[in-house]
């Protein structure tokens, strides 16, 4: 099979059953923030229901509970009468509208008030394409998010995750809510192990489509991609650094699985682990001082750290006799990982500064936990009701969101970084 057989690299629109996630959310959380957001006016000219989008993203952060609207159209430039929905026990209230600009474009504008104080907590306007609705709806969800929480959001960020359907493998990149998923590319041979640079432009990812797997690294706008690493024998499981300089990658030049350090623009690996064991899965610390990685050096897979120059491993995991896949959330606060317990896989999260593990799923075939930019979310993979799925998690396990294909193994997602 040839190369221009195996792979398509223009990022084209999934098929409708590949692309169209429902989202489910269970759970209910410690304290919660109730909200209401009115559709917006002369929303019936666009293709997305913008409020019921930032609905969506807010409840699934776990933080926010929607309180139905009352009747009644309002729009960015009304004046609310605040006392019946302080009534209805709502905080915050978001009003909008949609209109057609000269260009073609919508102009999409919104307000938020705090029912509570009687304030009015501003608004903004985005001019945006047919197609960049969803991403203007996510965008206001981060707005009333931070001014509710003081805390940035994550709705405009994207996911990247790997599906297979039959003998075709794809690497899809979506919005953070599964929907509006491209493939960045398509393989008749297996891809795995998407990590995103920071910034949000770049994608690193095994590729097995020279029978052997190599890292490649994707620009995920043009769909041109550059390869990163082809040694003698395995490459794979790569991660970038914090500052996007370097990766670190599971390398078997030496004849056995060992964590290297690469620079991202090329040239000779260095070695930094130093065992006659397996050591792979390589993840940085957000400061980038630390690489938390997986070795069966002590007779099972568990989690060790070191420097990230290399040298005086540690062992982080004591808990059970297999544990895998470790990701450290960008406050360096947690660590998520996934244990075998009792033969079925579960998501665990670590608080770092104190050893405290937590059991977060009730799903047993989980896999690859990634933390989003704010780490209030984990995004992960399991089987759910007998189908493969997407779910994401708050931190301590009490809200739950399935993001369910139609059809296809889903494997492997990675929740990109804030875009620069």
């Amino acid at each position: 099979m040839t190369q221009a057989t195996a792979l398509s690299l223009t990022a084209l629109p999934l098929a409708d059953a590949l692309a169209q996630f429902r989202v489910e959310v269970s759970g209910v959380g410690m304290t919660q923030i109730p909200f209401s957001a009115v559709t917006f006016r002369d929303n019936g000219m666009a293709s997305e229901d913008m409020a019921a989008i930032v609905r969506a993203d807010l409840e699934r952060s776990g933080q926010f509970r929607f309180v139905e609207p009352l009747p009644g159209g309002m729009d960015e430039n009304s004046r609310p009468d605040l006392a019946p929905w302080r009534a209805k026990s709502s905080d915050a209230l978001l009003t909008g509208s949609i209109s057609k600009l000269s260009d073609g474009r919508f102009d999409v504008r919104f307000r938020l008030w705090d029912v509570v104080r009687g304030q009015d907590l501003g608004g903004l306007s985005y001019p945006a394409s047919a197609a960049e609705l969803r991403l203007a709806a996510h965008k206001i969800a981060d707005f009333v998010y931070e001014k509710l929480t003081g805390e940035k959001g994550v709705f405009a960020t994207r996911i990247a995750y790997v599906s297979k359907a039959g003998q075709r493998h794809t690497l899809l990149v979506a919005d953070s809510d599964g929907e509006n998923a491209r493939a960045a590319l398509t393989s008749a041979e297996p891809i795995i192990s998407p990590s995103w640079a920071p910034g949000g432009r770049q994608l690193a990812y095994v590729s097995f489509e020279s029978r052997k797997p190599v890292i490649y690294s994707h620009d995920v706008a043009t769909g041109k991609r550059r390869l990163l690493a082809n040694f003698r024998g395995s490459n794979s499981a790569p991660t970038w650094s914090p500052d996007g300089r370097q990766l670190v990658a599971t390398l078997s030049i030496s004849g056995n699985a060992q964590i290297y350090a690469m620079d991202a623009d090329g040239g000779s690996p260095k070695r930094l682990s130093q065992s006659s064991s397996i050591d792979t899965e390589p993840a940085f610390s957000a400061d980038g001082n630390t690489i938390f990685f997986v070795s069966d050096r002590g007779g099972s897979p568990q989690i060790y750290r070191m420097g990230a120059q290399g040298g005086n491993p540690q062992r982080v995991t004591f808990a059970g006799s297999y544990n895998i896949s470790p990701s450290p959330s960008p406050d360096g606060r947690w660590l998520a990982f996934i244990s075998r317990v009792g033969g079925g896989f579960k998501l665990h999260v670590m608080e770092l500064s104190t050893g405290t593990v937590t059991a977060l799923s009730d799903t047993s075939a989980d896999e690859s936990p990634s933390f989003s930019p704010n780490s209030r979310l984990i995004i992960y993979a399991t089987r759910d009701r007998g189908q493969e799925a997407l779910m994401t998690s708050t931190v301590d396990g009490r809200i739950k969101t399935r993001l369910a294909s139609a059809r296809g193994d889903i494997r492997e997602p990675e929740w990109g970084p804030y875009a620069r």
